[in-house]
C-alpha cells in the first residue's frame, strides 16, 4: 500500500536468502512494501552505512538485517539509523548459529538491536508489522485477523485431537 512505511531486509550474503524468504513472504501477505539486498558489514561497511543513514528518508520505518557467523550487519545497520533495526542470527555451518545470535544480540548500550531466534525470519517480520502498526490502523487490523486466524488453527487442531483420543 502506497502509504505504508517500507520495510528493508538486508542479507549479509545471498546464501542467506532461503532463511529471509519467509520474512519477505510475511511481509508482502500484510500489503508492505519490501526491499530485499543483500550488503556486508564487512566487504561493503560503506554501502551498509550509506544505505541505513539514507533509509528513514527513502521511506523505510524498520530494518530487518540477517547475517551468519560473525553477524554484525545489524549493528552496522542500527550504529547508522534511528529506525528499529530487527536482526536475525542465521544459522552456519558453524556453532549452529550461537554466534550469529550472540554477535546480534550483544549491543553496547546505545545502539539496540531487535533480535529474534535463529533463523527466525517470521518472527522477524511480524515484528516488523508490529511495529509500522503503531501508525497504520488499517496494518493493525490485518495483524488482529491474522492472529485470529492463528488461534481458530490452533482450536481446529485439538478438536482434532480430542476426537482422536476420543476413539482410543
Amino acid at each position: 500500500m502506497a502509504d505504508c512505511k517500507k520495510v528493508a531486509v538486508i542479507m549479509g550474503s545471498d546464501s542467506d536468502f532461503p532463511v529471509v524468504s519467509g520474512a519477505v513472504k510475511t511481509l508482502k501477505s500484510l500489503e508492505i512494501p519490501v526491499e530485499v539486498h543483500v550488503m556486508s558489514a564487512h566487504r561493503t561497511p560503506e554501502q551498509a552505512a550509506q544505505f541505513s543513514s539514507a533509509a528513514r528518508e527513502n521511506g523505510f520505518g524498520v530494518i530487518i538485517a540477517a547475517a551468519g557467523k560473525a553477524a554484525h550487519l545489524a549493528g552496522v545497520l542500527a550504529a547508522h539509523t534511528t529506525l528499529p533495526v530487527i536482526g536475525i542470527p542465521v544459522k552456519s555451518s558453524t556453532l549452529d548459529g550461537l554466534d550469529a545470535l550472540l554477535a546480534t544480540v550483544q549491543m553496547p548500550s546505545g545502539i539496540p538491536v531487535a533480535t529474534v531466534a535463529i533463523d527466525g525470519a517470521n518472527n522477524a517480520a511480524l515484528l516488523a508489522a508490529q511495529m509500522l502498526s503503531l501508525s497504520d490502523d488499517r496494518l493493525a487490523s490485518r495483524l488482529a485477523q491474522m492472529k485470529k486466524e492463528m488461534a481458530e488453527g490452533v482450536a481446529k487442531k485439538d478438536a482434532e485431537l480430542q476426537a482422536k483420543i476420543e476413539a482410543l
